[in-house]
């Protein structure tokens, strides 16, 4: 396999490595665009994070927004987890000098659970600190080494985890102010095997590595927000997250980068997980009813391209990318049945990160629609719990690999060209608890 084939590996691993994270949320297909997670809470989940920067539920609020801090009372703790269970699917078919093979994985995002915990505390009138530890990125997927495909890429995982440490300031009696310094943690995969027809015709056996690479890194990041209480029972928050650039260390292997035998090459890939914003709205539109919206964006044309620093082989491209920014919408609505118990509802279209063009197997990006319910009942004045269930419907959409790029042209030449389509869905439930002090 030549240097091109070794770059197109390289490339899907970092590729993978975004599809990872993507995946882990829908796993890729799944909760919000490219490898991005929305489930930082199940109270937020159960309204399908709608409002989520002008809302202050309990200590989960700095992580969108850091200046909801100052509308927390006293010290407060809420700890949680949402389990995510994408139902991914790809089937089509590669061609080969040697015929047509069918290529197909069915379910091939790994479940997921994924923890939060946060702290507030309430300093003075206007002045309020936070903690908090969770995540934004994420993801495994495992499409087998049976798959036909395989030689684009046929395994990933990306996991992060952030640790924040946040304040809001009350400037005003109606403006609030907030920022944070954040900690990430990165680390991620990607593989690329023989498949079966490629080792009909050489002296490769079906499942052998072409490529496999594997780094890790952490780096610091920021967020700020704001917020304006516009009247009593109408409020706006806006708020925004720098990129964080990792550097992924780690080594690479396999026989499309002349590595065989057992033998390993260091080497690192740069990842830039984007910035984002959103801005949002709170309505208590009556004593029991509350209406909520948001508008998010993020910065995904910045992914143009993935390339691979190989200690021998120097910079290798490993995928060219060519992304889009995504938005999301989401509206809900919180329903106070009665002192003890809320009921929430929402709706949310998200926007894919790649047009048709784009789209790969390892990272089957398309657009999702959320639908989501949840609950909080006051189990006492200090403590909440909190549930909140999301059902996602995936966008069927095309894939088609080699997409033109040279990377992708070298890798069609080791297996064969791959059209398809990918479908899925995904389930999310999750719980939280919550206590003030």
């Amino acid at each position: 396999m030549n240097s091109a084939n070794i770059t197109m590996k390289t490339n899907k691993t970092l590729l993978s490595f975004a599809v990872a994270c993507g995946l882990a949320t829908v796993s890729s297909t799944a909760t919000a665009a490219g490898f991005q997670l929305a489930e930082y809470s199940a109270t937020g989940l159960g309204r399908a994070y709608a409002g989520e920067a002008a809302m202050a539920d309990n200590a989960s609020a700095q992580w969108r927004n850091p200046a909801m801090l100052t509308y927390l009372e006293g010290t407060q703790v809420s700890i949680g987890a949402i389990y995510v269970n994408p139902n991914l699917d790809v089937d089509g078919k590669t061609q080969f000098a040697t015929g047509v093979q069918e290529s197909k994985s069915d379910d091939f995002a790994n479940d997921a659970i994924i923890p939060n915990l946060y702290i507030s505390h309430r300093y003075s009138d206007q002045l309020a600190v936070g903690f908090a530890l969770g995540t934004n990125y994420g993801m495994e997927t495992d499409l087998g080494t049976d798959f036909t495909a395989a030689h684009f890429g046929n395994e990933a995982s990306v996991t992060t985890v952030e640790a924040n440490l946040n304040a809001g300031y009350r400037v005003t009696e109606t403006v609030s102010i907030g920022g944070g310094v954040r900690y990430v943690m990165g680390e991620g995969s990607f593989g690329a095997t023989v498949p079966s027809q490629t080792a009909a015709v050489s002296p490769l056996n079906e499942g052998d590595t072409l490529k496999y690479m594997e780094g890790d890194d952490t780096a610091w990041g920021w967020q700020v927000g704001a917020a304006w209480q516009l009247a009593t029972n109408h409020r706006i928050g806006v708020t925004y997250k720098s990129a964080v650039d990792l550097k992924l260390e780690g080594y690479a292997t396999g026989a499309g980068f002349g590595l065989t035998g057992g033998k390993k090459e260091d080497g690192y890939m740069n990842l830039s997980l984007p910035a984002t914003a959103e801005l949002a709205s709170f309505h208590q539109l009556s004593e029991k009813l509350a209406l909520h919206a948001s508008f998010n964006w993020t910065d995904w044309s910045s992914f143009e391209k993935l390339e691979a620093q190989l200690e021998n082989l120097g910079t290798q491209m490993v995928k060219v990318e060519n992304w889009e920014d995504n938005y999301r919408f989401a509206v809900g609505a919180t329903y106070q049945v009665d002192p003890k118990l809320a009921l929430r509802t929402g709706i949310a279209y998200d926007t894919s990160a790649v047009n048709d063009k784009n789209r790969t197997i390892t990272i089957p990006e398309t657009d999702r629609t959320w639908l989501s319910l949840g609950a909080s009942y006051d189990v006492t004045k200090q403590f909440t719990l909190d549930g909140g269930f999301t059902y996602i419907f995936a966008k069927d959409a095309p894939i088609t690999e080699s997409r033109g790029y040279q990377s992708d042209n070298d890798a069609q030449r080791v297996g064969g060209k791959f059209v398809g389509e990918t479908t899925g869905n995904v389930w999310l439930i999750g719980v939280q608890a919550n206590y003030r002090f």
